[in-house]
Order: C-alpha cells, then structure tokens, then sequence
C-alpha cells in the first residue's frame, strides 16, 4: 500500500490520504437524513486493498476489524456503513503505519553514515 503512495513525509496529513484512497466520507444531500458516500475519485487500487483488508477482518470473528465493526453495528448503523467506517478506520492505521515507518527509515539513514566515519 506504501508504494502506491509514495513517501508519507512529502504528503500531507491523513485526511486526504484518506481522500486519496476513496475511504473519505463525502455528504450527499437529503432531505431529513443524514448520508454518506465514499468518494469515487483517487486511487482506487488501494480502495479495493482497504475493503480486501476490511472484509477479511470482518469475517474473523476475533479480529480487532470485527470488534471495531460490532461496535458500528450496536451504534445502530447499517452493515454497509459499518463496513465504511472500518475502511476508513483501517486508512488511518495505514497513515500513522507509514509515518512510523519513514520516521525509522529517517534515523536509520541519520545513523548510517556516523557508523562508517
């Protein structure tokens, strides 16, 4: 999932990362009722990566996905609304995943070259 988005430090936080992933929830209008779509724009290989990671999590029954989804079901929200917010869920693990990740790779190439001196 990294590679398709490159570096994290050169993007911005993970609300458009969440955009650029179509896991962002977009408003759509009505009239007393209060809907949400996921966005059609973006990359939409890492969309299906995200609802491959998010249907696999919902069908274990002791996955953290599952108990995350359990929880949007007693919160009285459809299963296709619950299943939006574990990708979005999952999105946001993906981002703070990545940062921690170029944060390593930073000090690991800071400390390289103090090695070899």
């Amino acid at each position: 999932m990294s590679a398709a988005r490159g570096a994290p430090a050169d993007s911005r936080p993970r609300r458009p990362f969440a955009n650029y992933n179509c896991s962002a929830p977009v408003q759509i209008a009505s009239a007393d009722i209060d809907l949400h779509r996921l966005s059609r724009y973006g990359d939409r290989q890492l969309n299906s990566a995200l609802y491959t990671a998010a249907m696999v999590q919902i069908r274990m029954p002791d996955s953290a996905g599952r108990a995350y989804y359990d929880k949007k079901i007693a919160e009285s929200k459809s299963p296709r609304a619950a299943t939006r917010s574990l990708k979005r869920h999952l999105s946001d693990h993906v981002w703070r995943v990545m940062l921690a990740n170029e944060k390593r790779s930073h000090r690991q190439r800071e400390k390289e070259p103090a090695s070899a001196a």
